[in-house]
Order: C-alpha cells, then sequence, then structure tokens
C-alpha cells in the first residue's frame, strides 16, 4: 500500500471500523488495555502462599496503581489463578460484601469511580456460543466521573455509603451518582481561626480510612497534622515523624509519631496501619504506633481477613526516596506478603519481579468471584470477546 493510498479517506474509515473492538478497551475506556505488557504480571510465590488463600476461601483483590492494574488472586481445589483489568491508575478498593460489588477509584482527571459485579451466567444466543468457564467474573457494570481536584485515594464502606479520602479537599467525601459528591468529615486541622475549613488544595495528605459503622466512629491516615509552608508532593515536604491517625469523633489526632502512614484499618479496637516510610505495619494501641513487622518495601495496602494481615509492599519512586527515610530503597519488592495478625510471622508471598506500585488490598469470598475475565495464564481473546457480549448480571 502506498503512503497515498493509506491515507486516503477508505483507508482512514477501515481503520475507524477495526477500533474499539477489544472487550479490555470498551471495558475500561482506553484504548492501551488490550496490550498490557505480560512481564508485569509474572509472578512467584514463597512458603504456603496459595495454602493461606485456598484455608481462607477468599479471593484477593489488588490495585498497582502505576501499572494502570486491577489483580485478582485465588486458590480454589488446587488451581491458582492471577486474572486482571487494565484501569487507568487504580487507587483505593472498597468491596461491598453484602451485594457483591466491587469499587475501584481510577484517579487520573477525572477521577472516576468503577463499580463491578460477578457475571451469574451468559445469555443464550443464537449468533454466538456462551462461555460458561467465566460465570462468576467480576464484570464492570458502572463508572461514575468526579472532578479531578478530589484526587480520590482510599475508598471504603462506611454504614451503607460508599466514602472516599478527597485528598485534595483534605476531607472524606460521600460519593453519590451523576457525579454527584458530598463533604462529610474533615480534621480540625484544616479549619482556621473563624472555623472555616481550607478545601482548596492539598496539605495534608490524607489518605486513607479505617471504617467503622459511621464516620465518627471511623479513623483516618495523614501524613502531617497541620498546614505548612510545604506541601505533599514538594520534593522537601516534610515526613520524618509528622504522620497522624485521627479520630473520626474528635478529628483530633490520636496517634502521632508516623512516616508517610497508609491504609489504616479498623480491627475491634484497634487501628492498624501501614507505616509507610519505614516499611512498618503494625497497630495503635494507647495513643501510640506498635509495629508488628518490617517488609521489604514501602507498606501501602492492608487487608485483614481471619487470623491474616495481607500486607502489600512497592519500590520506592527514585524521586520520593526522601518519602522513605527507614527504607534500602535498592531492596524494596512489589509484593503481597501474608502475615500472622498475632504474631508477625510472615505466612506467604507472592512477588512480581516486574512490578513496581501497589495501593490497596481487599477481598471477596472465593465462592462469589474468581476475578476478572482476562487470565494472566491464558489470554482467550475470542471466549472474553463471547463472555462480553452475553453475560448476566441478573438472572434474565
Amino acid at each position: 500500500m502506498t503512503a497515498r493510498s493509506a491515507s486516503s479517506p477508505s483507508a482512514m474509515w477501515a481503520r475507524h471500523t477495526a477500533d474499539w473492538r477489544e472487550t479490555a478497551q470498551v471495558a475500561s475506556f482506553w484504548r492501551e488495555a488490550s496490550s498490557v505488557d505480560p512481564r508485569l504480571l509474572e509472578e512467584r510465590s514463597e512458603r504456603g502462599w496459595w495454602d493461606v488463600l485456598e484455608r481462607l476461601g477468599i479471593t484477593l483483590l489488588v490495585t498497582r496503581e502505576y501499572e494502570h492494574l486491577v489483580i485478582g488472586i485465588n486458590a480454589s481445589r488446587g488451581v491458582r489463578r492471577q486474572t486482571f483489568l487494565a484501569v487507568p491508575h487504580p487507587s483505593g478498593l472498597a468491596v461491598d460484601r453484602e451485594t457483591s460489588t466491587v469499587f475501584v477509584a481510577s484517579t487520573r482527571n477525572p477521577n472516576q469511580v468503577y463499580s463491578f459485579r460477578p457475571a451469574v451466567g451468559c445469555l443464550k444466543r443464537k449468533d454466538m456460543k456462551a462461555v460458561a468457564r467465566l460465570t462468576g467474573r467480576l464484570v464492570p457494570v458502572g463508572s461514575t466521573f468526579f472532578p479531578g481536584c478530589l484526587y480520590l485515594h482510599d475508598l471504603a464502606i462506611v454504614g451503607r455509603s460508599l466514602c472516599g479520602n478527597a485528598v485534595g479537599h483534605n476531607a472524606v467525601v460521600r460519593l453519590g451518582t451523576a457525579g454527584r459528591y458530598a463533604r462529610a468529615w474533615w480534621p480540625r486541622c484544616i479549619e482556621d481561626r473563624g472555623g472555616a475549613p481550607h478545601f482548596g488544595q492539598n496539605y495534608i495528605q490524607l489518605n486513607s480510612i479505617a471504617a467503622g459503622s459511621s464516620l465518627r466512629d471511623s479513623y483516618f491516615s495523614a501524613s502531617s497534622q497541620a498546614i505548612g509552608r510545604r506541601r505533599p508532593g514538594h520534593l522537601d515536604y516534610p515526613v520524618e515523624g509528622r504522620g497522624v491517625i485521627f479520630s473520626g469523633r474528635t478529628r483530633e489526632p490520636v496517634c502521632t509519631g508516623l512516616t508517610r502512614p497508609h491504609s489504616a484499618r479498623l480491627r475491634g479496637r484497634d487501628v492498624w496501619v501501614d507505616n509507610s516510610g519505614y516499611g512498618e505495619v503494625g497497630f495503635v494501641r494507647g495513643g501510640r504506633f506498635e509495629a508488628v513487622r518490617r517488609m521489604p518495601g514501602w507498606t501501602r495496602g492492608l487487608a485483614l481477613v481471619g487470623d491474616v494481615a495481607f500486607v502489600g509492599t512497592s519500590r520506592v519512586i527514585p524521586r520520593f526516596r526522601r518519602y522513605a527515610p527507614g527504607l534500602d530503597v535498592s531492596a524494596s519488592r512489589c509484593a503481597i506478603h501474608a502475615i500472622s495478625y498475632k504474631t508477625g510471622e510472615r505466612l506467604g508471598t507472592l512477588e512480581w519481579p516486574y512490578g513496581n506500585q501497589i495501593f490497596a488490598i481487599d477481598w471477596i469470598s472465593a465462592p462469589v468471584t474468581a476475578g476478572f475475565p482476562f487470565d494472566i495464564r491464558s489470554r482467550r481473546r475470542a471466549e472474553q470477546t463471547r463472555f462480553s457480549y452475553a453475560y448476566m448480571i441478573e438472572e434474565a
């Protein structure tokens, strides 16, 4: 084909006809979603990783924000699975286990919150053969757009509401439909002397929610307890010992001395949290942080299931290495570690050697879903296309 014929109207129209045929692209509204580098999905496990997952009967869900992936990890009857979907810069992840709905925050501009539910089967069609093998996989059922300045991080189900950290507003918001949101909580430290809150830019990196039965019963992590001259994102932003946990009830710190904390989670009366800058995971008791274990990397992502804590570790982004004063940056790993909730003993690890960043971890019952439609080891595109053509969320 000559250059002239390649640029002809008919050739251009033919390209348009071929565009947006890949299920992965359509599901994530992202053209490059069908060309994920397979090295990002290579994994190696250590110790009893798969045994822990199978014993707990769960599918672990993970967001890898800088690689634009949300991943499902599952082990059932000796079968080990990793499944995935490409999503632009996914961060927060929350599972409504009563409705089997998974929410994922995508924090590019504008922000999005995707919702997924398990397919219950496939419609009987005369024009295409059904794919029963993928029944139960998570499929997108909605995406709501929000202004990029929210800069959504963590997501959590609080009461019956979906809430998120609007880091760009220094507040927690309730997320509604049709792009609606409402600021619902913020710490007292962002208010001026007259009581007016400062929502205009990110001052304290308010980044996670330890969800209780209400926002008053919840706790929140932040990198600072005061508005300063330097802001999060500045390379010389002070981090050492500046991180805090806020009480939802008092809007004041209940724990100080942390370094870039993330992924606060409530377990009984204890607030568990990743002390990221030191690669630690532990809990707050009596106003003090007690480290349970130090991990090989920037700790972020935490899910407590039964007697196990699943902790994510990430590599340190080079330009932000001073945010991790307690880490050997060169030894950091992109991995998830299963540790004993009581003793801190490492029970198993899943590492992605070519991986970079983990943001959030949550779980859903394995009988409900094995993960996403795209299998890491078996990319059957024709099968995935047929499944996306005829899946059912409710019985027809």
